[in-house]
């Protein structure tokens, strides 16, 4: 194990992008691997290349373009630097990489069995955000992004203060 790691660090220096793209479907896709063997049956590999592909073509490379972006706007390790980068991350960054993973794998990569419980999953999520647009403002898009935005600008102030 030793001898690769050196050569993965200098790979991460020289070659920053491409490094954490390939090492991102690399575990992205052993997780599905996992899961599967975890479930007890035989692996799908035909699945796991789907869950790799979309891992390497989009959520690698948003996730190193997206936490460079936060960085740049949002630089150090302040406390208040971290919470607020934390705070961008799920509200903005990760709504967008599950909404892709799951919208691209509903019916290309989720078995017939667990569409229902994906949908509901979703109708979950989606009851979240509407009834946090009913009660924190008229219930529309509109409301509920700008009592957002204006957190989001709060809690980024805040931060760039210190």
């Amino acid at each position: 194990m030793a001898g690769w790691w050196p050569a993965v660090l200098r790979a991460a220096r020289r070659h920053p992008w491409p490094t954490n793209v390939l090492l991102y479907g690399s575990l992205f896709s052993a997780g599905d691997a996992l899961q599967q063997r975890l479930q007890g049956g035989e692996a799908d590999w035909r699945q796991t290349r789907r869950v790799a592909t979309l891992a390497v073509t989009f959520h690698a490379n948003f996730n190193y373009v997206w936490l460079g972006l936060l960085e740049r706007a949002l630089p150090g390790r302040a406390p208040r630097a971290v919470l607020a980068k934390l705070l961008w991350d799920q509200v903005v960054g990760a709504p967008i990489a599950v909404s892709v993973f799951y919208t691209l794998t509903n019916f290309s990569l989720v078995p017939v069995q667990w569409r229902t419980a994906y949908t509901g999953v979703c109708g979950f999520l989606w009851a979240i955000f509407v009834c946090f647009s009913q009660q924190s403002g008229d219930g529309t898009f509109k409301s509920a992004f700008t009592i957002l935005r204006t957190k989001w600008t709060s809690a980024i102030e805040g931060s760039l203060e210190k």
